[in-house]
């Protein structure tokens, strides 16, 4: 089902040129003009021969084949169904009809993104329509995640964009008095942006594509010279290098996003610009006054978010390593060591965590990408992420498939690599220690069965499979990070979509029968049937948890069966 309907995808309602064509222009998007597509017209070795479609139309129009699975699956062996790094996809224009969306989720995704800072309630509404149809119809469990819009700082609306060089004078303003007549001034939409900023900082649109210094503070004004110069467009994104905005982490629109979510029954909130812990508390205990089971997700994002690093990551249910605005507030050298203190932090805390933006910006427009962004996923599995994600090139990239079977390949790839090859650490430097147990001082006999379940697991070569009503004994069991799959088996599908963000767990719905062999041999049954295991291979069972399903109360067991 790889590539079907992508061009119905194109044609038709959001998914039409126009509507990804301002996408693109809300996003700012940065393209590689330098690189071209000339060769499209020879032959593979180079040879002149009949005219070809181009790269880009051969890509839309034909199945999204992942150039680098074939390669991967004759050396080692990384068959699709058994990566362990899930992918998050932002669903956008390019990947909201039934045909793109199906042929999205079946290239490999885990998660659907909602990014709220763009489309309405009712366009995300029928993504979350598509993505239950879609887990309904094949036992996926793909999670919703709504990402709020935060509080962004932007720049106005403009008449036409202003191409600005080094050295000139430019101001913004919060003001509209006299706008028309004045040369060089852009309004800014936040009133305090003349108290939040001060002589001599710098000044970041769209994360560093152009940025100014602050010479002058009036009192509606700030004055600036241009460092690096460009094209400004309306409404684009401002950062102030090294500080957060004084706005509140949570805007009003966040709270009517939040509430569509309840509605809508998203699984996971992607939280922006977080400050510090009370942000959580506060969205949590609306949640419970709400009843509404929704886990938090931090997005590390700003300069207050590192100075409160540690107690936001104990009170949220998992982090984002947002890098893009990170590295516009923060020098962008910091960025990579920030990206594996964050994952690490999650990791030992036993909390999921997703590194996100500019994996794969280049197949925003390209069929293939640069070797620097294979290199970029390939860091983060070995960091011991989750998760990784997409974001323009799926939601209105040329390319949405490929982006996703690409990912797909190089995180396989990778964690087959951590495996068989000595010198490759899974824990992001030959120095950083093993994570052994999860922070704290009271250790369950859920965590200690977990911990030696996957020691078991790892000696025997042998899957996990876990019976689960509640996810804690798949997430501690993912926390250890076995080399095999865990797969776990929910009768509710609200844990089964939110254990699919969780490093190495592939959830299945199954109703649990009152006689526990029946069951287990449904569940085997559905494993063969999926090509997961086959006949005289050996499984891990585990089962533990405080609500037992099958085994009395207090006995915690860890089991290993033949499949017949």
């Amino acid at each position: 089902m790889r590539g079907v309907g992508v061009c119905a995808g194109w044609r038709a309602g959001r998914g039409s040129v126009a509507s990804v064509g301002k996408w693109r222009e809300e996003f700012g998007t940065r393209t590689r003009t330098t690189r071209t597509c000339k060769a499209a017209s020879t032959s593979r070795d180079g040879a002149k021969g009949t005219a070809r479609p181009s790269l880009a139309r051969k890509a839309i129009a034909g199945p999204a084949k992942d150039v680098l699975g074939d390669q991967v699956e004759e050396e080692v062996g990384v068959e699709p169904q058994v990566r362990k790094t899930k992918i998050v996809a932002t669903i956008g224009p390019a990947t909201s009809s039934w045909e793109t969306f199906s042929a999205l989720a079946t290239s490999g995704v885990n998660v659907a993104r909602l990014n709220m800072s763009h489309g309405d309630h009712k366009s995300h509404g029928e993504v979350v329509d598509l993505v239950k149809r879609y887990n309904k119809e094949n036992n996926t469990g793909i999670a919703i995640m709504l990402d709020t819009k935060g509080p962004e700082v932007r720049s106005g609306d403009l008449v036409e964009p202003m191409e600005l060089q080094p050295g000139e004078e430019f101001t913004f303003t919060i003001t509209q008095k006299g706008l028309k007549s004045r040369k060089n001034t852009c309004t800014v939409n936040y009133d305090d942006f003349v108290n939040d900023v001060h002589v001599g900082d710098l000044l970041l649109v769209d994360g560093g594509m152009m940025s100014f210094e602050v010479v002058r503070i009036k009192p509606k004004d700030v004055e600036c010279k241009v460092v690096d110069g460009g094209v400004l467009k309306s409404r684009r994104h401002l950062n102030v290098r090294g500080k957060s905005a004084s706005l509140p982490s949570i805007t009003d629109k966040d709270w009517e996003d939040i509430d569509f979510g309840v509605k809508a029954g998203v699984d996971y909130y992607a939280l922006s610009f977080v400050k510090d812990e009370h942000v959580v508390h506060e969205l949590r205990d609306y949640l419970r006054k709400k009843q509404a089971d929704i886990k938090i997700l931090v997005k590390i994002e700003s300069a207050d978010s590192i100075t409160n690093l540690d107690k936001i990551l104990e009170a949220t249910d998992g982090a984002m390593v947002a890098r893009g605005d990170l590295g516009a507030e923060l020098p962008v050298e910091e960025v990579p060591i920030l990206q594996q203190r964050i994952v690490q932090t999650c990791r030992r805390l036993g909390k999921p965590v997703i590194v996100a933006t500019n994996m794969l910006e280049s197949m925003i427009d390209y069929p293939t990408p640069t070797r620097a962004e294979v290199s970029d996923i390939s860091i983060a599995v070995r960091e011991g992420t989750d998760a990784v994600m997409l974001s323009g090139e799926s939601a209105y990239g040329q390319f949405p498939y490929k982006s996703v079977q690409v990912m797909s390949s190089v995180a396989g790839r990778t964690e087959k690599a951590l495996e068989l090859y000595s010198g490759i650490s899974r824990f992001g430097s030959a120095n950083s220690d093993p994570i052994t147990w999860i922070d704290g001082q009271d250790r369950t006999m859920s965590e200690v069965l977990a911990y030696h379940a996957t020691t078991m697991a790892n000696t025997i070569k042998s899957p996990v499979i876990v019976f689960t009503r509640h996810g804690n004994m798949p997430r501690l069991v993912s926390h250890y990070r076995p080399k095999s799959m865990i797969f776990a088996f929910c009768e509710n599908e609200a844990i089964q979509r939110n254990l699919n963000l969780y490093n190495g767990i592939r959830p299945l719905h199954l109703k649990f029968g009152a006689d526990k062999e029946e069951t287990f041999g449904r569940a085997l049954d559905l494993l063969k049937a999926k090509g997961y295991v086959r006949a005289g291979q050996e499984v891990t069972v585990v089962q533990s948890g405080t609500r037992p399903i099958w085994r009395q109360v207090g006995a915690h067991t860890i089991q290993v069966i033949e499949v017949e």
